[in-house]
């Protein structure tokens, strides 16, 4: 066991290097850019740590860091895609990079503490941002993608595989934080703040992650409805215009209620809406 943690340890060091010259190279294009300046800063202390013999800092906050790193570098990357408006003959590969580096800390979480829940070990905040990158990251190649007509009518099960992969990360996101009970002990006189919370609306970020949701399953149900093709896994297909309808109408009653003097627009969502129901 002793062995295989260190072991591990050791792929992490190598990891760290391996990000220390991707930041390098990264800044050399973007001298400026303030993620990639924190990335930085944040493996210089990574390898300072490993230099002095990794006593003086916690499990926890290494792993904390390194996922920051992640977060920032990743980042960097997704804005390039995004305004090269996601290239088609190199854009699956670099997606599929993007989410297998946004995946590795939950998975080194379960490889060097087992006994431990990884939210406890990243904090809430850190794994929300994971699961809302991923899923963020997907929502804005679709988006790209539904406007290639015929690229989605050669390519219609992966457009559909890639819709389902990114609304089962936004959904994980929205259930990070569970739910608050208001009859735990917690005292609310904000009924507004206690309908958020009851719901799992904790941030514009949740409020923008619904409405993402819905436009992904509006995109779904509309391309399945146009297909004849019969898909081996369809039975594992996510029931998108029952979780299109669900969150959409969530979303539509707290704009509408408690946010109405927010800015928040419910039209695209209403107009999604008559189409799911």
């Amino acid at each position: 066991m002793a062995d295989d943690y260190r072991r591990q340890g050791l792929d992490l060091e190598r990891r760290i290097l391996e990000f220390d010259a991707k930041c390098s190279a990264l800044k050399a294009e973007k001298q400026d850019d303030d993620y990639l300046q924190n990335a930085s800063l944040i493996l210089d202390k990574l390898k300072s740590y490993y230099r002095q013999g990794g006593e003086s800092s916690s499990l926890s906050k290494l792993l904390q860091d390194y996922t920051q790193v992640i977060l920032d570098i990743t980042f960097y990357e997704e804005n390039k895609l995004v305004d090269q408006e996601f290239p088609e003959e190199c854009s699956p590969y670099k997606i599929q990079q993007l989410l297998q580096d946004l995946t590795e800390p939950e998975v080194l979480v379960g490889r060097l503490a087992p006994s431990q829940e990884v939210q406890a070990v990243l904090g809430l905040e850190l794994l929300e941002c994971l699961y809302w990158r991923r899923g963020a990251l997907l929502y804005m190649y679709c988006h790209t993608l539904h406007q290639r007509k015929q690229w989605i009518k050669e390519n219609k099960e992966t457009f559909l595989k890639c819709i389902q992969e990114g609304v089962r990360y936004l959904m994980r996101m929205l259930q990070v934080r569970n739910s608050v009970k208001l009859n735990d002990g917690v005292v609310l006189h904000d009924t507004a703040t206690a309908g958020f919370l009851s719901e799992g609306i904790f941030s514009d970020t949740h409020l923008l992650t619904m409405m993402y949701i819905g436009e992904m399953c509006f995109w779904a149900v509309k391309y399945e409805d146009y297909s004849g093709d019969s898909m081996d896994c369809k039975e594992d297909r996510l029931q998108f215009r029952d979780i299109g309808t669900q969150i959409l109408n969530k979303y539509v009653l707290a704009c509408e209620g408690p946010l109405q003097a927010q800015g928040w627009n419910t039209e695209n969502a209403k107009e999604i809406l008559s189409v799911l129901q």
